[in-house]
């Protein structure tokens, strides 16, 4: 099975911590050059060397913050001067504030859709030239279990995640002559500071124990456990590599089972 990515450039977003650096650590174990995208400066200098790298291997990091989507998109637009090509675009950030939609304001939705969507497109655009050009490319969208049932208390989040799946499906139905593959990446409750904060904010409103809520969400899980972040970026690892050359613009719930559906 061929898993390498040598000679390959990956940008992972939102990957100062979590699932995005794990992502990035998984991939540079498989020799990718990568480049790390967040907002923190001093978390990015402090990830990237969490980074393996040997022989040639590169890894730097660029400082954009995703709710500023000129901003995202000028930064990449810059690194990719000089003729840079980026095969393998991560596409990730952090989840929309919780709530039932019936108390969602407009803006709420506005917000989360240039959050995600948009920035997702924006980025997509700006490296499928090299990606084309290379014969080779991946684009991997790390959302949520929500593309395929909706998640109770999260209204603004489903409806984006929605979204930014049927947006996946379109540029995987465009660009696989090209040889270039979407695919999605579909976390359940996954250890990261994200989940942290959903615990503590039913914990808040229930008069529970943040320890009886947690127990409570993973006993939801058929592991009975929540997912560590390596698992979840082993995942994208795999579609990233030569190996799922042929898997395009699917769903991989990585969720321990949860999703109750196939």
């Amino acid at each position: 099975m061929d898993m390498n990515l040598h000679g390959k450039t990956a940008l992972v977003c939102g990957s100062s911590q979590g699932i995005g650096l794990a992502s990035a650590q998984a991939m540079a174990q498989l020799g990718a050059n990568i480049i790390l995208l967040a907002r923190n400066k001093e978390k990015l200098a402090a990830a990237v060397q969490t980074l393996p790298a040997s022989g040639d291997q590169k890894h730097t990091y660029l400082v954009a913050d995703f709710g500023k989507t000129d901003e995202v998109k000028a930064e990449v637009s810059s690194y990719l001067q000089g003729d840079k090509t980026i095969h393998i675009l991560v596409n990730n950030t952090g989840g929309p504030p919780g709530g039932p939609i019936t108390e969602a304001t407009g803006a709420a939705f506005l917000v989360a859709y240039e959050n995600h969507l948009i920035n997702n497109q924006n980025l997509a655009q700006l490296v499928f030239p090299g990606m084309k050009a290379a014969g080779f490319g991946r684009i991997i969208n790390i959302i949520s279990t929500s593309v395929k049932i909706p998640l109770t208390g999260l209204g603004v989040s489903n409806t984006v995640r929605g979204a930014v799946g049927n947006w996946s499906k379109t540029w995987a139905n465009e660009v696989g002559q090209f040889n270039i593959t979407v695919n999605n990446v579909l976390p359940g409750a996954t250890e990261t500071e994200r989940l942290v904060s959903i615990i503590a904010n039913k914990a808040a409103k229930t008069g529970k124990t943040e320890k009886e809520i947690a127990a409570q969400m993973a006993g939801q899980v058929p592991m009975q456990r929540f997912a560590k972040p390596e698992e979840v970026a082993n995942a994208v690892a795999f579609l990233a590599s030569p190996a799922a050359s042929y898997i395009n613009g699917i769903n991989i719930p990585v969720d321990g089972g949860r999703t109750g559906n196939l």
